[in-house]
């Protein structure tokens, strides 16, 4: 368990007023704790291990939670989340773009950020007067470890 980013989690609910519950810490754990990417099945079937009353309504409001915070991302094509890698360098006001390279054969996710790219999107969603709510790119192929 990272307590570094423990902390910062905490230090960040603190700052917009909300609570990390025991069972939200419990699913950011667990999701913290995976190589790849989780399904919300996945984490219930850990959950119950120290929760065996847990149940999926549990997990999906930890994961709303969580990600409304900005503590994880939704991997939409594989239907997982994972944590995000770059929560405590944006402030907390500010949702930030998301590239996630996902490996098809090992599920490992990766996420990067690219300052240039962030700038071009801007650029192009300004344009259009578009008004930006969550932005992430998914990228599949291969790892460098199963190439």
């Amino acid at each position: 368990m990272n307590t570094r980013l423990l902390q910062q989690v905490l230090e960040r609910c603190q700052q917009k007023g909300v609570r990390l519950t025991s069972q939200r810490q419990q699913v950011l754990e667990l999701i913290w704790q995976q190589k790849g990417s989780s399904t919300a099945y996945e984490l219930l079937d850990k959950l119950k291990i120290n929760e065996p009353q847990a149940k999926p309504p549990t997990v999906y409001r930890a994961l709303e939670f969580l990600l409304e915070q900005g503590f994880i991302h939704r991997v939409e094509s594989t239907n997982s989340f994972v944590s995000c890698c770059f929560f405590g360098e944006h402030s907390h006001e500010h949702k930030h773009f998301s590239h996630l390279l996902i490996c098809d054969q090992c599920g490992d996710v990766s996420e990067l950020q690219d300052e240039a790219l962030v700038a071009l999107l801007t650029k192009n969603i300004d344009l259009h007067g578009f008004k930006l709510t969550n932005h992430v790119i998914e990228t599949h192929g291969t790892c460098k470890n199963c190439v």
